[in-house]
């Protein structure tokens, strides 16, 4: 026994001794050039631990059970190789030297390549760049603690088989500097859907917001946060089990062909249901397949539904998605469609709101010669109504959660700058968030020790997002984006302007070209010194009254500003000191804009894209860049 536990003691002190690596330092990172790179790692107390790298040897010696060592200023390029040796020995293979990009933020920095496919398939078929690297941080949280390292994660190069899971944004991002520069880039994604602001931000940077503050004190004690998920959970999952286990669509067989549906009512298609319905509706359409398309494989487009859905053709199930965002792609198999006659039915699970197809996405069933539009009549019948369903609590959300499991354990490794898209979760909110947004860009930079001259970080304002309105109206949305723009007063930031590339029905708009791209304009100035860049549309500086009229002053004007396709100037409104805004008339003279309306004899006040979705703003600069949303008030929201 004795020999056992002597056994025991040196296998446990041989493991203490192992050199170990965050997961960050691995096989195909992209280190940071034209800097002092730190890597390092843990090891037993007062461990020698020695790097070889560019011909180089580097030495130290582990104080605590951390040691660091720095290179200073690597070469560009790679493939390198590092070996690293204390107790045992580590060969990193596979490494870069060029520049590395944090990206943080929302969904719409999460999204995947995969999810905008459609959009871009020669992308996905082609692309291919050994010297992209792209990690992608494990979407964790933890409110009790700061971690260290993470879980797990790899770095990984552009290729077909990988390019589907890297967010687009940042892919887009790094293709457009690497194709101007010629370097290597590295990639972090730390992003997670729904996450606000708050989320991201460390105990300390908090301190001056004493509502999240108490959130975290709340949260933190060990099993808090275990005890309140389960009962949620258990919650969510009972709903659900009593409205399937009542749903008279499950147990009359609504999804087969052959029901008799003449008692059901009639909706034209793709539409929200005006009334509202909570639990499951059926619906149920009938649609003709030539003869030559009898059983044979077919894509289904379903566009999206609210909330969650299961698609049946023929009775036999052919797809689901659990939530209301995803875009609906399923495959009809093959042996599945005959001539004539055929019949769709979904399975809808509306939780709260209004259920229903969404507008102006396709619904239609696509074979390699044509295609079969299921837009039009749909009958529809409710399986079971219920109370409508209290939304989740996530708790990865909560203020400083994922800062502490996303970010701290980046904190150490040498970047660029950071590229973020996010703000969505906190348009409820949009003055707190001019005041959270800066304390965020200023503590990350006071965390990663890198003073702002070392540390661009830019951002994308809110796309254009809901439906339209007719009259001018204030908007939570427009303020969100003036708390962004106002963050451009911190020194090296830069903002993409993007309210000409969202889906006015979707919150995760296809188009992420043109968001990385714009970025990427925004790094070339702000990061990479190129003074003569054009990388902002028109900004609003100051106005001037002139009799019945407002004269606009702008910066960032580049080679003249222009409208859109040249139609007539849109998308401003005008008020007098009754704060009624009206729709203006506007014209550019020079490098201005007068703005101006018979409706209005003594203007005040001039807003332009101020909405949810302005989509007929169109006032932009002659390089393409439309100009940010603003107004000349500082009037209180009413």
């Amino acid at each position: 026994m004795r020999f056992f536990y002597l056994l025991l003691f040196l296998f446990t002190n041989t493991l203490l001794a192992q050199v170990r690596l965050p997961k960050l330092v691995s096989d195909g990172m992209v280190l940071q050039r034209n800097s002092n790179v730190r890597i390092w790692g843990w090891a037993s107390e007062g461990e020698a631990v020695e790097i070889k790298f560019q011909q180089k040897t580097y030495k130290t010696n582990a104080k605590g059970s951390k040691w660091e060592i720095f290179i200073e200023n690597p070469s560009v390029g790679g493939p390198y190789q590092m070996e690293i040796s204390g107790e045992n020995n580590i060969q990193l293979d596979s490494l870069y030297v060029g520049d590395v990009w944090l990206c943080s933020g929302q969904s719409n920095m999460e999204l995947p390549m995969s999810r905008v496919a459609p959009k871009y398939p020669e992308e996905i078929k082609t692309a291919n760049n050994l010297e992209i690297r792209y990690f992608q941080v494990p979407k964790e949280y933890n409110i009790s603690e700061k971690l260290d390292d993470l879980s797990h994660g790899k770095w990984v190069s552009v290729h077909p088989n990988t390019i589907g899971d890297f967010a687009a944004v940042p892919y887009f991002f790094a293709k457009n500097l690497y194709e101007n520069y010629q370097i290597p880039i590295g990639l972090i994604d730390a992003s997670l859907g729904g996450s606000p602001v708050e989320a991201w931000m460390s105990e300390k940077a908090l301190k001056n917001f004493p509502e999240a503050i108490a959130e975290v004190e709340r949260l933190k004690p060990e099993g808090t946060i275990d005890s309140l998920e389960r009962l949620d959970q258990d919650r969510i999952k009972n709903w659900y089990i009593r409205i399937n286990a009542e749903d008279l669509g499950v147990k009359n067989a609504w999804k087969t062909s052959n029901i008799d549906d003449s008692d059901w009512k009639s909706i034209e298609m793709p539409a929200l249901l005006n009334e509202q319905v909570n639990g499951v509706i059926w619906f149920r359409r009938k649609f003709e397949v030539k003869s030559q398309f009898s059983g044979k494989s077919a894509s289904l487009l379903m566009g999206r539904m609210v909330d969650a859905d299961s698609v049946f053709v023929n009775g036999t199930f052919v797809g689901n998605t659990t939530y209301q965002y995803p875009p609906r792609r399923y495959v009809i198999p093959s042996n599945l469609l005959k001539a004539g006659e055929n019949t769709i039915a979904v399975k809808l699970i509306s939780e709260r709101g209004s259920a229903g197809f969404v507008k102006d996405k396709d619904y239609q069933i696509i074979f390699e010669s044509d295609s079969i539009d299921l837009a039009g009549t749909w009958k529809y019948k409710v399986g079971k109504a219920a109370k409508a369903l209290q939304s989740q609590t996530f708790y990865r959300w909560k203020p400083t959660g994922l800062y502490n499991a996303m970010i701290h354990p980046l904190l150490d490794y040498n970047i660029k700058g950071a590229i973020w898209y996010q703000g969505e979760s906190n348009t409820g909110e949009p003055e707190k968030y001019s005041e959270l947004f800066p304390t965020m860009i200023e503590s990350w930079r006071e965390n990663w020790r890198q003073d702002s001259s070392d540390f661009p970080f830019l951002f994308v304002q809110l796309a254009n997002f809901m439906e339209s309105r007719e009259y001018p109206t204030d908007s939570n949305w427009a303020r969100l984006r003036e708390a962004q723009k106002d963050a451009l007063k911190i020194s090296k930031t830069g903002m993409a302007v993007i309210i000409d590339v969202g889906e006015w029905n979707d919150i995760h708009p296809l188009d992420k070209k043109t968001v990385g791209d714009r970025l990427a304009t925004s790094a070339k100035k702000v990061a990479y010194g190129e003074t003569s860049v054009v990388a902002s549309g028109p900004m609003y500086t100051s106005s001037e009254i002139k009799e019945d009229s407002i004269i606009l002053n702008f910066d960032h004007v580049g080679s003249g500003l222009k409208t859109k396709n040249a139609e007539e100037l849109k998308g401003f409104a005008i008020a007098g000191i009754d704060k009624k805004f009206v729709w203006a008339k506007a014209k550019i003279e020079g490098d201005n804009v007068i703005v101006y309306s018979p409706k209005v004899n003594h203007p005040v006040a001039v807003r332009y894209a101020w909405a949810d979705n302005p989509q007929n703003a169109n006032l932009y600069n002659e390089e393409d860049l439309p100009a940010s949303p603003f107004r000349t008030d500082d009037w209180k929201q009413e």
